[in-house]
């Protein structure tokens, strides 16, 4: 235990000394109120770019605060997944490149700590950046549109960041298999779209699919009531992060790392 808190200790710094703890959470931020703040003030935004004929009097409908949260979380299914792919997707490689990794694993280090202690770093990252977006969100729905509950938040929180525990898994699993940042970066958003298109298109058969964890936050939000959908979803997620962690550790220890 003391070598994976030493490992993770290390990671933690240096995502401190990159600056990740800095940008990522600034951006999971601005994508969080991006939507909400420019839904709101459209119609002045519009008047104020002109073009509308005289007399012409622009009108939105105002969204509920369950619909201002699914905005965010919209924005976050996609920009906020493409920054976590990008803050993750060299974490094994480039140090392989680099030959840190080498001088790390000749000690007596095992592999499954070398890749757990990668892994969680970039999740409480990934977590904190999370609650700050979603903080923001609340705020500005509270402040806009109408009340929302703070434990419905935490709610949203807790289920939410299933999805991008999936997506930083996903991106240490191709960390572990090609050396290419660009690849790795490739297959991630591949993989990704292709999930979200399967569940599209087969809604029935992937109803507990992680990319149907949105839906399922909306449909709590708006019963009130934590679904069997959104627990079964939420334990496959979990599974299938554990799954990919496990694949991680294994093709790490093989070695057998393509080009």
């Amino acid at each position: 235990m003391r070598q994976w808190y030493t490992i993770f200790q290390k990671e933690m710094l240096e995502n401190w000394r990159n600056f990740k703890w800095v940008w990522v959470p600034l951006v999971i931020l601005l994508l969080s109120i991006m939507d909400p703040i420019t839904t709101y003030y459209m119609p002045e935004i519009l008047d104020a770019v002109g073009n509308l004929p005289e007399g012409a009097v622009f009108k939105m409908p105002t969204p509920s605060p369950v619909e201002s949260i699914m905005m965010s979380l919209s924005q976050l299914n996609t920009l906020g997944v493409l920054v976590i792919i990008l803050m993750s997707m060299q974490t094994i490689t480039g140090e392989i490149k680099s030959g840190v990794s080498e001088i790390i694993l000749v000690k007596p280090v095992s592999y499954s700590n070398y890749v757990t202690a990668k892994w969680a770093s970039f999740i409480l990252i990934s977590l904190a950046s999370l609650f700050v977006g979603l903080i923001g969100s609340w705020y500005y729905t509270n402040l806009l549109f109408g009340d929302l509950n703070f434990i419905d938040l935490l709610k949203v929180f807790a289920f939410y960041s299933l999805w991008f525990m999936f997506i930083i898994s996903l991106s240490i699993f191709f960390n572990t298999i090609v050396k290419s940042q660009g690849i790795i970066l490739f297959l991630t958003i591949v993989v990704v779209m292709a999930l979200n298109l399967l569940t599209s298109v087969l809604g029935k058969y992937f109803n507990w699919s992680p990319s149907q964890l949105s839906q399922h936050i909306e449909d709590m939000l708006l019963t009130n009531h934590i679904s069997t959908d959104l627990i079964m979803s939420a334990i496959i997620t979990i599974a299938a992060s554990l799954l990919l962690l496990i694949g991680s550790i294994t093709f790490f220890q093989s070695k057998k790392i393509v080009e």
